[in-house]
């Protein structure tokens, strides 16, 4: 990869969080010196319009897309790294990660398709380790503020010769504009990337934290040990609601990064027991409503489930279809405005085999689906291109595992700030 002319290729620039991308990468540019970035589109005139209502100057624009295998193999040739920003995966990413391991190229997304992770894992871990390439996927709010969180909390038990056996993730909205718009939580594309998975012929693999587990034995001993739940409960005051934007992402990547770091050790993997949730804490007064909207997010959060577990991949078709056309699509997304006045905290309180309690405290600035994704996407992206920065491993690969815990401290650029207590 010496040999590259491009440190980091931003694929989709033009998306909503492309632009993100791209407007992070480009302030990186300036501080850093040296850094080689392009944006990647499959409309030329469209990106020079979006870029100069953006203020942003790409250094170089390169032309690629999903149905032109030639132009992506061409893109990945020329680059260290590819952030892949164009959904729904399961329909459009498989041709940009094969590209990028036949090319040797390091590939990065935000995908939370879980049945599309898992072909992909299927598809071209040897490849990827072959090839000494990185595919990181989920590398967005989901997952990797808690997949690094709990790396670190399982790097200091190990220090101490012990093991994680119970890890509990809270997220806390702290900020946000007010009055509340629907329009300032998930874009029409990011809506649109849920909707596929109810299509998708797997969607059972979703209500199953132990799918992404390469040995059988093992995921099994992690669907005994860490079932998905999404009930609303109740702890110090707050209500808490299934993870947003689903509780069917985040636990899979958990115990894929578990029982990787495992096999690496060369030792025995033990399953711990994951719960998430989103905290809305409140006055007294206000605990029923919460309980209202917490149930209301368990109920739709619920029935995904049941479509999984039913394994009726033709339901599941006719409700991804009909909901395609009910939902908005590509074009509906918060206001730009409104997206830097968000806070938002997350909290993992893990205990080890000896009944240590540890805790693992994330702040963060910046709409979490939009702005924090964006820049944490693009500082990984920055992270796999600097030789010697990431650890020396290969194939598919979780945010944690891929990057590292000594990259922790390098989010705080991006606005997400790591602390272990």
């Amino acid at each position: 990869m010496g040999q590259r002319d491009i440190d980091v290729v931003v694929f989709g620039a033009t998306s909503l969080t492309g632009r993100h991308v791209a407007a992070y990468l480009a302030q990186r540019a300036s501080e850093l010196g040296g850094l080689r970035w392009a944006a990647a589109v499959r409309d030329g005139a469209k990106a020079k319009r979006v870029f100069a209502a953006e203020g942003v100057e790409p250094p170089e624009t390169i032309l690629a897309e999903v149905g032109n295998p030639s132009s992506l193999r061409a893109m990945a040739s020329r680059a260290i790294v590819v952030l892949n920003l164009v959904g729904p995966y399961m329909l459009y990413g498989e041709s940009v990660i094969e590209a990028c391991v036949d090319a040797g190229c390091h590939y990065v997304d935000l995908t939370g398709e879980i049945p599309f992770v898992r072909r992909m894992n299927a598809a071209f871990d040897a490849r990827a380790r072959a090839a000494g390439v990185k595919i990181v996927q989920v590398c967005g709010v989901a997952a990797l503020p808690p997949d690094l969180g709990i790396a670190l909390a399982a790097e200091a038990a190990a220090k101490a010769g012990e093991h994680l056996v119970e890890v509990d993730v809270e997220s806390r909205i702290v900020e946000q504009p007010m009055p509340p718009r629907p329009s300032d939580f998930l874009s029409g594309g990011s809506l649109q990337s849920i909707v596929a998975v109810a299509g998708d012929p797997e969607i059972d693999c979703i209500v199953d934290p132990g799918c992404l587990v390469p040995d059988p034995a093992t995921a099994q001993a992690v669907r005994v040990r860490s079932p998905i739940r999404v009930r609303p409960r109740h702890r110090d005051g707050a209500v808490i609601a299934p993870m947003a934007p689903a509780a069917f992402i985040n636990p899979a990547v958990i115990h894929r990064a578990a029982a990787l770091r495992a096999e690496e050790d060369g030792k025995p993997f033990t399953p711990f027991a994951y719960r998430e949730g989103l905290a809305m804490g409140g006055s007294t007064a206000s605990l029923p409503v919460r309980y209202v909207v917490a149930g209301a997010l368990s109920g739709i959060q619920g029935l995904i489930g049941m479509l999984a577990r039913a394994h009726r991949p033709d339901v599941g078709r006719r409700v991804s279809r009909f909901l395609t056309q009910a939902l908005p699509g590509s074009g509906y997304e918060p206001a730009r405005e409104r997206l830097e006045p968000w806070r938002w905290q997350m909290s993992i309180r893990a205990r080890t085999s000896t009944g240590r309690e540890m805790r693992v405290e994330i702040n963060a600035d910046g709409h979490p689906f939009y702005c924090t994704t964006a820049r944490m996407l693009a500082e990984a992206g920055l992270l796999l291109s600097e030789a010697g920065s990431t650890p020396d491993r290969s194939g598919c690969l979780t945010p944690s595992t891929a990057l590292g815990t000594r990259s922790a401290g390098r989010f705080a650029r991006a606005g997400l700030r790591f602390s272990l207590a």
